[in-house]
């Protein structure tokens, strides 16, 4: 199914709907594809191996996300 951005912002209940009986809408903007609504599986999707990726994954000062973020951090904590 293809919706225009219009039809998003104004009937984003029917599309849903759609999405709930399994079809997936593709959405348009300025008469090119833009982004699509698919069905929710269940999954969180969120990658819980703490794996880097992208820029990440070769940068040799960081070793875990969760550590650098944290050290990043620090002294952030305003009371």
């Amino acid at each position: 199914m293809k919706a225009t951005a219009k039809e998003l912002r104004f009937n984003s209940k029917g599309l849903l709907e759609a999405v709930d009986r399994g079809e997936e809408v593709v959405i348009t903007f300025r008469g090119k594809p833009c982004a699509k609504i698919i069905p929710y599986d269940g999954e969180d999707g969120q990658n819980t191996t703490n794996e880097l990726f992208g820029i990440w994954k070769d940068n040799d000062r960081v070793q875990n996300v969760d550590d650098y973020v944290r050290g990043l951090r620090i002294g952030r904590n305003i009371r």
